[in-house]
């Protein structure tokens, strides 16, 4: 690990166990590099966000984390398991414990929300169909969408294509969940009823969670833990919750970050 590593400020330490280590993970498409010898850790149960400014390579971390892209350098650990180091089936058979709400939901359109659920269901399990109707009852009904078991995504608000979205997230009893700026296309109030869902999800389930954000209200309230990534110089510079980082954090690049919705509530001209 390079010296700004060994300088990053950083949060006191969480003692809970580790479920995902990410050590010197660098991501290039070519030579463009995207991120450079990016390593943190993510604790058992934590609610850990990836924050950084447009551009700064935030969604790209988290599909090399789900498997959809191979890091050039570095190494994923789940468990003690490397990640990428097995064949497919072992990379497969890790993928199993991860759970997947992408931004748009990605619900396929021409099934119900009861189908699309249950497609992981028959997919990767032998369940039998009425088990799997079972399944996918208590799935929906964890996130309040069992009323929309038998409508289609057209039929739906943004707010529960997310949740129908995070319902399929489920589907397979991960333990581990990735959110893809979760909070994309809502309304404040939307927001903050799916912020107190996954709150309930990390809680009654002891799911590990980690969110790709750029919604600073949301990540304040709801996550305990988290890296910033820079565009600039191509790393992460800071480790910590939102809160921590905010209150705590002197480098000027995640002070300005971490301090614009204040900024932007006292202009007088807003956002424009």
């Amino acid at each position: 690990m390079n010296d700004l590593h060994n300088q990053m400020p950083s949060a006191p330490d969480d003692t809970r166990p580790v479920m995902i280590s990410v050590n010197g993970v660098t991501l290039a498409f070519g030579p463009k590099v995207i991120q450079h010898d990016v390593s943190f850790e993510v604790k058992r149960g934590s609610i850990f966000a990836v924050m950084g400014g447009s551009g700064c390579g935030k969604s790209t971390l988290l599909k090399s984390m789900i498997g959809l892209l191979r890091p050039t350098q570095g190494r994923y650990l789940v468990g003690q398991d490397n990640y990428w180091a097995g064949d497919d089936a072992s990379r497969v058979h890790i993928g199993r414990r991860f759970g997947v709400l992408f931004q748009s939901g990605a619900l396929w359109s021409s099934m119900t929300v009861g189908e699309n659920v249950a497609l992981p269901m028959q997919m990767f399990t032998r369940l039998e169909p009425p088990v799997i109707r079972q399944m996918v009852e208590l799935k929906l009904g964890l996130v309040g969408m069992l009323h929309a078991i038998d409508q289609y995504p057209s039929e739906l608000s943004g707010g529960m294509r997310k949740r129908a979205g995070l319902a399929r997230a489920m589907s397979l009893d991960p333990d581990i969940l990735f959110f893809d700026e979760p909070s994309a296309g809502l309304d404040p109030i939307t927001s903050a009823r799916l912020d107190e869902l996954i709150l309930n999800l990390r809680d009654g389930l002891g799911a590990t969670i980690i969110i790709v954000s750029h919604e600073l209200s949301s990540l304040f309230h709801i996550a305990d833990d988290g890296i910033f990534l820079d565009a600039g110089q191509k790393t992460a510079i800071a480790h910590g919750s939102p809160v921590w980082l905010r209150d705590h954090c002197t480098d000027p690049v995640v002070h300005a970050f971490m301090h614009r919705e204040q900024l932007d509530s006292s202009s007088p001209h807003g956002d424009g």
